[in-house]
């Protein structure tokens, strides 16, 4: 409301702009909120950052952004997500609350909430908790609601490039010493060659109405990569880590593509226009620039491209959530 003294004289917000020019979006972003977890029949409250937009028409100069935190509030006091950590659940019903609330065409809700992991170290067993980073997605207008739950997880990409060119050196210096052709195979197929380690982010959504378990893609993310890692390490845990990655040299394209496939097989019921988009970011330790893959598409696109029909042009995760 815009005042003059203490009389009001209008919805400013509702009022036309001086440029009538509509807007994809408008909103707030970055708002944080505690919102709780029902997981193994115990509630629990982890920390979450929320962001939502909507659609602006061109005869509308703003939107009421004060109301949008008022309104988070609201919703994630109604909600408390179910045993398959649905973060996506609770995105719909703020969507779905904007919608309502703002009289608007569409919204479009994202929220980040930071997941503890109970894991095992690989050879000792030692607990270690892993933070994972839950996404839930949700664009509703006032008839139809389209969801996306994700994950992002960290990991190690040990780099193939690099390791081919130790490989060729090895081989020259073994094969100097007086090895034999045979024994130079033998020794390189038994010892994990060095290369540069990149620590990689990985980043999987997935768009569907299907129950998807959240620590699921976590897993899927995480082994896309050449190897977990974890918070604690002892010696042995931390051989392991090093030369299960070196045997698994991977580039950040790599990752995309395991990541992709690994989830199709994972979710064999996905409907084919369902939604997949996997991003890997790697930060590069030779270099001062990082590196990133990526790839959206919706579930048809990719089973036809895996089956060897030519690829169609990719949908993007916005032009998924419109349709």
């Amino acid at each position: 409301m815009a005042r003059i003294g203490n009389e009001v004289v209008g919805d400013l917000q509702a009022s036309p702009p001086e440029v009538r020019i509509g807007l994809t979006r408008a909103g707030v972003t970055g708002v944080h909120k505690a919102i709780r977890i029902r997981h193994d029949g115990r509630e629990k409250t982890f920390a979450a950052e929320i962001s939502c937009t909507v659609d602006l028409d061109p005869a509308q100069k703003g939107v009421h952004m004060s109301r949008f935190p008022e309104i988070f509030g609201e919703a994630v006091d109604e909600v408390v997500i179910g045993e398959a950590f649905l973060v996506e659940t609770l995105a719909e019903h703020i969507a779905s609350h904007i919608v309502r609330r703002q009289d608007a065409l569409r919204a479009e809700v994202q929220i980040r909430a930071q997941y503890p992991l109970a894991r095992r170290t690989p050879v000792s067993g030692l607990a270690t908790q892993e933070i994972a980073t839950l996404i839930g997605i949700a664009a509703a207008s006032p008839t139809t609601v389209r969801r996306i739950v994700g994950v992002e997880a960290w990991g190690i990409n040990a780099c193939p490039c690099a390791q081919g060119l130790v490989r060729g050196a090895a081989a020259e210096r073994l094969l100097e010493a007086g090895f034999g052709d045979g024994d130079v195979e033998r020794i390189l197929e038994l010892v994990p060659l060095a290369t540069h380690n990149q620590r990689g982010k990985g980043t999987l959504l997935v768009g569907t109405d299907a129950k998807i378990n959240a620590e699921h893609l976590v897993d899927i993310v995480e082994h896309s990569m050449s190897s977990p890692i974890y918070e604690l390490l002892k010696r042995p845990d931390e051989l392991f880590v090093v030369e299960h990655a070196h045997l698994q040299p991977r580039f950040v394209e790599d990752s995309v593509r395991y990541s992709l496939a690994a989830t199709l097989e994972r979710y064999p019921a996905l409907d084919d226009t369902d939604f997949l988009y996997a991003q890997q970011v790697n930060l590069e330790t030779i270099h001062r620039h990082d590196v990133l893959a990526e790839r959206s598409s919706t579930v048809g696109e990719l089973r036809a491209e895996l089956a060897g029909r030519p690829a169609s042009e990719p949908v993007e995760l916005r032009e998924w959530l419109k349709t």
